[in-house]
């Protein structure tokens, strides 16, 4: 993949472009697609059922339309910037409004900057969906390392320097002193980092679930009745649909190498997650049109992206005893002064009680929606939209305009990036 110069210094216009040979190979892999077989009448039960898979390698073939999709995406502004060693590739989006508050949004798995896109013109101009116009922010939207179009860690533990990297494309680069900051999956875990290591910048979080992290430490003896049944559910729910985080905590590499060599076999691993994720009700397009998912997917197999996303479950389990050590310090010392809320969506695979969350954050607002599941901005993007309003509505007062303007090189090899095998 190309991507033109991208130096310390600058921040470069992005475009997503694939080069046509891209499509042609993807066209004869789907045309190829060897298809396995599967016990009549088990449906979803063990994996991504086989009917529905045929039906959405048929329309990727021949109904879904990438360039069309290419375009929606550019609509919004790409940039790309070196931040250390990384590339990163960041939406960034002025708010519409007398002064908007910026805000850094944090994907998960399995999804990229993607996640983001009905979410982001509700919140830079609220005005057009029915809220008002000084609750506009400016919004961040960065790809993780190794996932869309940021650049692919080069060596283990990425995860835990992501908070450091988002901290320097807010104020370095992007001249925000103070900001806001949204997560969820493994965008909660960044963006808690985030606040614990920044508490100077960052003035306020806002979450969807608590960082599983937390419950990889050893359990408090003082638990709640809510815990309680927290943690037993926990326990009855990883044995039957934890096993995606196990292989890619463990042997990872072995499920990159076919994934990232059949298409079907991509979007098998990763619509099954949307649908058991999510609150369709088993029906899958009942929440995420075939174009949504495709578009998803088509990001992954594009950038070749679906080992390197891997790499936090990976580093996670495998981090050594000193990094723990480390994080633990970090922990201790850092803040849990930074004003903390939560939007739990009751479909998500997750569900802790507030006792557990105010373990370990500062928690000021709890807000229960009603409907949606894992990828709420997606699901629910008005809801979500207006929770952040009003959750960072007092805050922006303590968020002041960028104190450098952006550094951008426009020409011909930096506004135009083609992805290819």
């Amino acid at each position: 993949m190309s991507t033109g110069d991208t130096s310390v210094d600058e921040i470069h216009p992005f475009k997503i472009e694939l080069l046509p040979q891209v499509l042609d190979d993807l066209r004869q892999r789907l045309q190829s697609t060897r298809w396995t077989s599967q016990i009549r009448g088990t449906g979803w039960e063990a994996g991504t059922d086989l009917q529905y898979l045929r039906e959405l390698v048929k329309y990727w073939q021949h109904g879904f339309d990438w360039r069309r999709q290419e375009r929606e995406l550019n609509r919004f502004e790409h940039f790309k910037t070196q931040v250390d060693e990384f590339g990163i590739h960041f939406i960034h989006e002025r708010g519409k409004g007398p002064a908007p508050f910026p805000l850094i949004l944090t994907h998960g798995y399995p999804d990229s900057f993607y996640r983001f896109v009905k979410l982001i013109p509700m919140l830079t101009d609220p005005l057009s969906y029915g809220g008002r116009a000084e609750d506009a922010f400016d919004v961040v939207v960065p790809d993780l390392p190794g996932y869309g179009f940021s650049d692919k860690p080069a060596r283990h533990g990425s995860i835990f320097q992501v908070n450091d990297l988002w901290a320097r494309l807010m104020t370095d680069k992007l001249g925000y002193a103070k900001y806001g900051a949204h997560g969820g999956d493994w965008g909660s875990t960044v963006t808690e980092q985030l606040a614990r290591s920044h508490p100077g910048s960052v003035v306020a979080i806002h979450l969807t679930d608590v960082p599983f992290g937390h419950l990889l430490q050893k359990k408090p003896e003082d638990l709640s009745p809510a815990e309680k049944k927290f943690f037993e559910h926990n326990e009855k729910w990883l044995p039957k649909e934890g096993a995606y985080a196990t292989i890619q905590s463990s042997k990872p590499q072995s499920l990159a190498h076919g994934l990232n060599d059949s298409p079907a076999g991509l979007a098998a691993w990763i619509v099954e997650k949307f649908r058991a994720w999510s609150d369709c009700d088993g029906d899958l397009e009942s929440r995420f049109t075939k174009d949504e998912l495709l578009t998803q997917i088509m990001i992954y197999w594009a950038t070749e992206s679906i080992g390197t996303s891997f790499l936090p479950y990976y580093d996670f389990a495998n981090a050594g005893v000193f990094k723990w050590i480390q994080e633990g310090v970090k922990n201790w010392i850092g803040s849990s002064r930074v004003p903390a809320a939560f939007a739990l969506f009751p479909k998500d695979i997750s569900q802790p009680p507030r006792e557990w969350a105010q373990r370990f954050f500062n928690v000021q607002r709890w807000t229960e929606m009603p409907r949606g599941g894992h990828f709420a901005a997606m699901e629910e993007p008005a809801a979500l939209a207006e929770d952040l309003r009003a959750w960072f509505r007092q805050f922006r007062q303590d968020a002041v305009a960028p104190s450098i303007q952006v550094r951008s090189t426009c020409n011909s090899s930096s506004t135009s990036t083609r992805s290819a095998r």
